[in-house]
């Protein structure tokens, strides 16, 4: 170990706090604080914090005289897209798995903090009758649509890989999770681990912090590290080398997430789209929800706190609000235009801060935990490359059809085990009417209605879980349900399921 040089490092970028505790440290924590120092670029964080606090004076400037909806010919919407043209852009994201060219990348770097565990979020059970997790739900759509591309387009290899971008402390746990449970029947080969990277956290002030006398304060750099990390783990490559030639990026806490859904797969395409999002409408002008428009030249997502009411609450001649695109971080990207960014245009992605609660060592050599933001963690997003493309798609689906998202404990107000649960139930129950089946109350009278999403108790709504396995989006029940009454609660596998009997009930 150099240490001298190191110091001399640390001294010119004014860091050298760092190593205030060296002398203290046993042979062991100076080698770890040695390798850990060693492995950041001082100059470059030094960098990205000037940067983020020069943008910090632009916070709270209102944007609204560079704003414009997006353009309609980029635009399209499941509600209003007739039948025939939504087969048109399902057959071609179909003929483009089978022959497979499809892709899915989920960012999976979260821990389950918020939901009050200690592992990464993709683990959780959400309270199903199937007590299936959210990746186990996700590995199962995959392998259904694989099958339904291969029914349609059997000459294909009819694979998907899925590309899971975990976080350093999300990466081996997740990694032993699917180990564990065979990769939930997906190919082992098709399923790709890879991690993003991690900043040092800092003061307000600009100072590295220390976790503990030989431990540098790290975070993820956000979900927009996608990009540097797509180079640095040779995922861009394996891309690549598969002939992958789309891929839809999605968060990991949607319960109701249609992995590379062909329908939007084929309405980007279609477009001539190199990148494009599905989004939701705005419930209303205030809510607290990212909104996707153009910005001057180009596309972005702009946050809800940098819009002003008047603006915010402007309806188009059919009523609609004028800006009512909700981000719900799902995205299309081709290929060639992800290697442009990777190697062209990452750079040029800015941090965006996030005032946290850091853990901090005092000057006793003790860790402390701060009651207040002490500190920030420098992230990217995802889709802050929106503003690299002019061939940009956007797709407005049903929220109550696929977005649902799983952030917090129950007792929060609102994106909880409880209403994710009651949001896919919702859905479930819906398909089964759709295919022909009813849901019948025990003393033999139909059932009215579906319980509201803000329900709490279980029997004041119908429990209905249908397996991703037996139906990817509702198709293909009729033979299971069609002309047969159901009593709450109902479970639908598929045949090649083991394990627990369906939890139903026929009249």
């Amino acid at each position: 170990m150099d240490v001298e040089a190191l110091r001399a490092d640390l001294k010119a970028c004014n860091q050298e706090h760092l190593v205030q505790f060296w002398d203290a440290l046993t042979p062991d924590q100076q080698q770890a604080l040695y390798a850990d120092l060693k492995s950041i670029n001082f100059s470059e964080v030094n960098t990205f914090f000037n940067r983020c606090i020069g943008d910090l004076k632009n916070i709270g400037e209102k944007v609204d005289s560079y704003l414009q909806p997006i353009p309609p010919q980029a635009t399209g919407s499941v509600v209003r897209t007739d039948p025939e043209k939504l087969k048109q852009y399902e057959e071609e994201g179909l003929v483009q798995i089978a022959e497979g060219r499809v892709a899915v990348l989920l960012l999976a770097g979260g821990q389950g903090t918020r939901l009050g565990v200690n592992y990464p979020k993709g683990m959780y059970d959400c309270g199903l009758p199937s007590r299936k997790t959210l990746y186990q739900l996700q590995a199962e759509r995959i392998l259904k649509l694989q099958q339904l591309a291969k029914a349609s387009h059997s000459s294909g290899p009819c694979v998907i890989p899925w590309y899971i971008m975990t976080s350093e402390a999300t990466k081996e746990p997740t990694r032993q999770y699917f180990n564990r449970h065979k990769h939930f029947g997906l190919q082992p080969e098709q399923v790709v681990f890879f991690e993003q990277s991690t900043l040092p956290c800092m003061t307000f002030e600009g100072k590295v912090i220390l976790e503990s006398p030989f431990k540098v304060a790290h975070a993820p750099d956000g979900n927009g590290g996608l990009y540097r990390a797509l180079t640095k783990s040779g995922v861009m490559e394996d891309m690549l080398a598969r002939g992958i030639k789309y891929t839809h990026v999605y968060c990991v806490d949607n319960i109701l997430v249609k992995m590379a859904d062909p329908v939007f797969m084929g309405f980007c395409i279609s477009k001539g789209a190199n990148c494009g999002a599905k989004v939701v409408e705005k419930a209303f002008p205030t809510e607290p929800v990212g909104v996707i428009c153009k910005f001057g030249d180009h596309y972005q997502v702009v946050e809800y706190s940098e819009i002003t009411l008047q603006t915010a609450e402007k309806r188009n001649s059919d009523g609609r609000l004028m800006f009512n695109a909700g981000n719900i971080c799902n995205h299309f990207f081709t290929t060639e235009f992800l290697k442009m960014v990777c190697g062209e245009r990452e750079d040029e992605l800015r941090h965006h801060i996030a005032k946290k609660k850091i853990p901090f060592c005092n000057e006793n050599r003790e860790t402390v935990k701060p009651c207040e933001p002490n500190g920030i963690k420098m992230e990217k997003f995802v889709f802050d490359v929106f503003q690299f493309t002019g061939d940009f798609a956007c797709w407005e689906v049903l929220r109550e059809d696929e977005f649902s998202p799983l952030k917090n404990a129950d007792g929060a107000a609102k994106d909880t085990p409880t209403t994710a649960r009651h949001s896919l139930y919702n859905l479930h129950y819906r398909h089964v009417l759709k295919a022909g089946g009813k849901f019948i109350r025990k003393d033999g009278s139909g059932v009215p209605h579906i319980a509201s999403r803000s329900e709490d108790a279980e029997d004041a709504l119908v429990v209905c879980e249908i397996s991703p396995r037996l139906s990817y989006a509702g198709e293909g029940l009729e033979s299971a349900v069609k002309g047969k009454g159901f009593m709450s609660p109902l479970v639908l596998k598929a045949p090649e399921e083991d394990g627990q009997e369906e939890i139903h009930s026929k009249q």
